[in-house]
């Protein structure tokens, strides 16, 4: 009997049916020995109704590709393969066909003794391929050997699972290692009884393919190394073929193949070639190509083999493919929902295309969620490599998120608003800096006069990084009085460093929102200034200039002085998270500036992270060349007037500084200019004007006056009026006699003359009250020579520095009537410094003039003038106490003499502050000696040479000096 091997059967059977390394098993089958035989089996009538319907489209090529091998069994199983395989028409068919045909002689059942070959995967069954690998060389070896002696058979046995491992799951290549390395007893331990005996078809390698031929039962072992077992042969056992109840039980079985089929096409091939050769198909070969050809594990497929009983073999094959059928169905459900899933979403996407392609006809794609995220995408596109990664990460979710959001929903707006800001930052975007020290000192210069330290630090930063190649971010916070300029030098600084500028005021901040950002999940969410400064200037080494610093608020929304600590940390704010974008964010290339008008009231931790630089403000010499270079000429452009139409005198500059601009800063003074210039311009308008209508009115004039005129002049040298000489007559003899002619011409004189009548307007001291008005200073120095009991005292405002006089007059005297009253709306530590003061010189005169009761007897009156000015502050107790000695020993003080600094009960001077403001204040009333504490020699040093010149500085540190300098007997002669 011959069997058949598909080759398209196994390329296309399912995993399942693949063994030992995805070799694939395929189906044989088998001929009937005689055509009465085909004729006469019960099954063949529905075997047929299921070739019928496999073989639609079945290849034509597919029955030469058949392989044939030899069958061990005829339907009774008394039937001999050698007879069967000398007939003339086997071996025809077998050399046409394949090689797989080998000698049967000797008969399979005279081989009682056999190698034993482990199946680790799945049994062999009867009239099935199966390649297996051999590892073990000895093994392989015999194999090669018996299959050159004819004698081409072995047994091949599952393997039983190995202890504690669980059957269900399947096999892995620890398993299969050691498979190979059982040996001898263990491997005979480790083999199921029943196995089948298998012909050796083909070696290649170590890759041995055999068929199944029949069943056996080991008996014994026969040798170890190669494992060779005795066996029985074993056949089914006598069965019934007209019993009801097999019949039943094998049309249930090829009932349920059939549905399978309809179901699944993966058993196609199976069938198909099975139905295309069966001939005599019985009851056990069905049993058999189900359970084969089954997706059942490996212990239920050896429950068949080792079933000899047929009619219970085919109800385990009838369980198998029910339950294939079972699976099939499953399949089925599970193809048809992805199906229906994927034949959606090509709908879906078929109509989205016909959208975009609507959308693009009517200009309304921006709107697409498609069209949203290739304008986020273009955007990142150029500095892809620049975005830290775990930034691009974010992007990428959230263009995902977007994408699966509808656009109605509230979280499709936040998703985009969110990735239109990310998208638009300058991730590793920096703009090319300048460190050219000379062009950066030349911008500063043209844009500032004056100002060198701040200058020079600018420059220091320049070169260090010029140096380095790369400039790092830092804090410098410039402090000065209002109007000194601090923020056009930051616009400057930014200007010499070819860096872009963005300014932001914090006066008066509340909210640590506007630092950090808001939350996203809030309504109206945006982000911090920095993160809106950088989108705005697209580049990531901006310089920002943080204006009005001191002047933070604090209120229910946090303490935003604490959330800048984060923002101006140089170690810190190389990570700068802000709350909306909830990403790191690298600041530590961003140059800050900070301004501020008093570095005391900014909380110490900030003020700890900043570099401060002074600017003290203008003394009259530097405000004189700011108005004249700057000012002057950016307010005559402002108001297009020429520079040959008007003249301001340097008296009038000086007089409007010293009379109307003395503060600080140059702030007012630019005012007062914009108002000079302003009162000019409609001076000039309204001088323009008024020519305009003369000369209108001259071209109206009526020709005919202008005749009569003429006629008249002619009458009168007639009548001999008055002499004229010869040159005159000619003259008026040259005149045109054509009215017209005349009108025109003396209408064009009148227009040029009008034009040379504008008049220069010039602004001196003596008419700058008519473009400023009233002056609004007077002298600070009342007194050219100070009385008895007044000093003067320098102090330190807003403003800038300031003089002021410190008065003491007598109440009342009496017997133990020594007291101290004070005026002029003083702060709690003048008070102090007062009564110091006095204790002080009631000491001090006490060692002077012992016999002086002048502190006990007297009720003393101390007073500052500008009582409206609240006035406070530790450096008037030198002041105070020669004011009060002055009045007791009834002695003035040295003429053209101001002072500053705090007296200790022991008579110690302590330092002050604002050095610079203080002696810009003197040279202002013209003091000529000034006394310092000796701790501030130092700062004074380090004042320009024009601020300093023409002054006699004296430092002390005890006020014994300043009473030598102040009641010197020099004075008192020249009193």
């Amino acid at each position: 009997m011959l069997k058949l091997l598909s080759t398209s059967a196994c390329l296309k059977s399912r995993t399942q049916h693949c063994f030992s390394n995805s070799a694939c098993q395929s189906s044989l089958f088998r001929t009937p020995a005689a055509s009465a035989d085909r004729k006469s089996s019960p099954l063949l009538g529905v075997i047929n109704s299921i070739r019928s319907s496999c073989l639609v489209g079945v290849n034509p090529n597919f029955i030469q590709r058949a392989f044939f091998c030899s069958d061990d069994s005829s339907t009774d199983g008394s039937e001999s393969v050698a007879e069967k395989g000398t007939e003339p028409e086997a071996e025809a068919a077998g050399e046409k066909a394949s090689s797989a045909i080998v000698s049967t002689n000797p008969r399979p059942e005279d081989y009682l003794t056999v190698l034993a070959l482990p199946l680790p995967h799945r049994p062999l069954f009867p009239g099935f391929y199966m390649p297996i690998f051999v590892k073990d060389q000895k093994l392989l070896a015999a194999l090669q050997e018996s299959k050159k002696r004819q004698a081409p058979y072995a047994g091949a046995f599952l393997l039983k699972d190995e202890a504690g491992t669980d059957p269900s799951l399947g096999p892995g290549a620890e398993s299969d290692k050691n498979t190979y390395e059982l040996k001898g007893k263990e491997l005979f331990s480790r083999l199921h009884e029943v196995g089948t005996l298998a012909q050796i078809s083909s070696i290649q390698g170590d890759q041995v393919v055999l068929i199944g031929h029949r069943r056996l039962r080991i008996t014994d072992m026969v040798s170890e190394d190669p494992l060779t077992v005795k066996v029985d042969h074993l056949k089914e056992l006598p069965y019934d073929k007209d019993d009801d109840v097999i019949k039943a039980t094998s049309f249930e079985v090829i009932s349920t193949l059939r549905d399978v089929l309809k179901t699944s096409s993966l058993w196609r091939d199976h069938v198909q070639t099975y139905t295309q050769h069966i001939g005599d198909f019985n009851y056990p070969r069905l049993a058999d190509f189900g359970a084969a050809i089954s997706g059942a594990n490996k212990l239920q497929c050896q429950e068949v083999l080792e079933e000899l009983d047929v009619y219970k073999r085919l109800k385990l094959t009838l369980e198998l493919v029910k339950k294939e059928m079972e699976i099939s169905k499953i399949q089925e459900s599970i193809a048809k929902a992805i199906e229906e899933k994927i034949s959606g979403e090509q709908r879906r996407y078929l109509l989205n295309e016909q959208l975009k392609a609507i959308k693009k006809e009517l200009g309304l794609e921006t709107d697409d969620k498609t069209a949203l995220s290739e304008k986020f995408r273009e955007r990142i596109e150029p500095n892809r490599e620049k975005i830290p990664a775990h930034v691009m990460q974010v992007i990428e979710e959230e263009l995902t998120k977007l994408q699966l959001l509808e656009a109605s929903s509230s979280e499709f707006n936040v998703t985009r608003n969110y990735l239109d800001w990310l998208t638009a930052l300058p991730w590793g975007n920096y703009s090319d800096e300048n460190f050219d020290v000379l062009r950066a000192q030349q911008i500063l210069d043209e844009d500032h006069y004056g100002l060198t330290d701040v200058k020079e630090r600018i420059l220091e930063f320049i070169a260090v990084g010029k140096l380095r190649g790369m400039s790092h971010g830092k804090i410098i916070c410039l402090s000065g009085p209002p109007g000194v300029g601090k923020t056009s030098i930051g616009r400057s600084i930014a200007g010499a460093l070819n860096r872009k500028f963005f300014r932001f005021s914090v006066g008066g901040l509340a909210d640590v929102a506007e630092i950090k950002g808001h939350r996203r999940t809030y309504i109206g969410a945006m982000p911090g200034k920095m993160v809106q400064c950088l989108k705005n200037v697209g580049t990531a080494n901006p310089l920002v200039l943080i204006d009005e610093i001191d002047k933070l608020g604090r209120g229910h929304g946090g303490d935003p002085a604490s959330a800048l600590l984060e923002l101006l940390d140089p170690e810190q704010n190389a990570n700068f998270l802000d709350h909306y974008l909830d990403v790191p964010i690298d600041l530590s290339k961003v140059l800050f500036v900070c301004t501020a008008n008093v570095i005391e009231t900014i909380p110490n931790p900030l003020l700890d992270r900043m570099e401060v630089i002074t600017i003290a403000g203008y003394i009259t010499d530097e405000k004189v060349h700011i108005a004249r270079d700057y000012l002057e000429k950016a307010t005559r452009e402002a108001c297009g007037i020429k520079p040959e139409q008007v003249e301001v005198t340097d008296a009038a500059i000086l007089s409007l500084i010293e009379n109307y601009c003395r503060e600080a800063g140059v702030r007012n003074l630019q005012k007062q200019i914009e108002k000079i210039y302003r009162k000019i311009a409609l001076q000039l308008v309204r001088q323009g004007e008024q020519n305009s209508v003369a000369i209108a009115e001259a071209k109206v004039r009526e020709p005919s006056e202008a005749n009569v005129d003429s006629v008249e002049e002619v009458s009168g040298q007639e009548n001999g009026d008055s002499l004229l000489e010869e040159s005159s007559i000619e003259q008026k003899a040259a005149v045109p006699t054509d009215p017209y002619h005349q009108a025109e011409e003396t209408g064009e004189a009148q227009e040029i003359k009008a034009e040379q009548t504008v008049e220069k307007v010039l602004v001196d001291s003596s008419n700058l009250s008519d473009f400023v008005g009233k002056p609004v200073f007077h002298a600070e120095r009342i007194f050219d020579q100070t009385p008895i009991g007044v000093v003067m005292g320098l102090a330190w405002t807003a403003m800038g520095g300031s003089t002021l006089y410190i008065e003491t007059t007598i109440i009342e005297q009496g017997d133990g009537k020594g007291a101290l009253h004070l005026t002029g709306q003083l702060g709690d530590v003048m008070k102090e410094s007062a009564q110091i003061s006095h204790t002080v010189a009631r000491a001090f005169l006490l060692e002077k003039e012992a016999d002086n009761p002048f502190f006990a007897n007297s009720k003393i009156h101390l007073h500052v003038p500008a009582g409206a000015t609240p006035k406070d502050g530790p450096s008037a107790g030198c002041t105070m106490i020669t004011s009060l000695l002055s009045l007791a020993m009834k002695k003035p003080v040295k003429k053209d003499l101001a002072m500053t600094g705090e007296v200790t009960l022991s008579g110690r001077i302590l330092p002050i502050g604002g050095v610079k403001e203080k002696t810009i204040a003197a040279r202002r009333s013209d003091v000529k000696t000034i006394i310092f504490p000796a701790a501030n020699r130092r700062d004074f040093d380090e004042l320009a040479p024009n601020v300093k010149e023409g002054l006699d500085v004296h430092f002390v540190d005890d006020y014994s000096q300043i009473y030598n300098i102040a009641f010197s007997d020099d004075d008192q002669t020249k009193k």
